[in-house]
């Protein structure tokens, strides 16, 4: 099992900036992805960025160059600069840490933090 904690989050006016970060604890298997999801009210889970087994680093369109990943591998944790946040931002983002031990692989959840971008 992993236990992923999350924290930051919180309330920001339109430009604002946020940083969410993540650590994993548990029995850790290597290779795994590590990165963020987010859900807006009344919609799926969508993908914000993740770093992936292989290296490299996926961010979703919207993303826009106005946010950034770091992870650090060797304390299993993950952090999301957010800068340039606008209304459409606002959601439950969630850290994910997806393990490929069993296959084709079993994703593991944060209990989700909230960032509400006012306008």
């Amino acid at each position: 099992q992993v236990q992923l904690v999350e924290s930051g989050g919180g309330v920001v006016q339109s430009g604002g900036s946020l940083r969410l970060s993540c650590v994993a604890s548990g029995t850790i298997f290597s290779p795994y992805d590590m990165g963020w999801y987010r859900q807006i009210s009344g919609k799926q889970r969508e993908l914000v960025a993740t770093s992936t087994r292989d290296g490299f680093t996926n961010y979703a369109d919207f993303v826009e160059g106005r946010f950034t990943l770091s992870r650090d591998t060797a304390k299993n944790t993950v952090s999301l600069q957010m800068n340039s946040l606008k209304p459409e931002d606002t959601a439950v983002y969630y850290c994910n840490h997806r393990s490929y031990f069993r296959y084709p692989y079993y994703d593991y959840w944060g209990q989700g933090t909230q960032v509400t971008v006012s306008s």
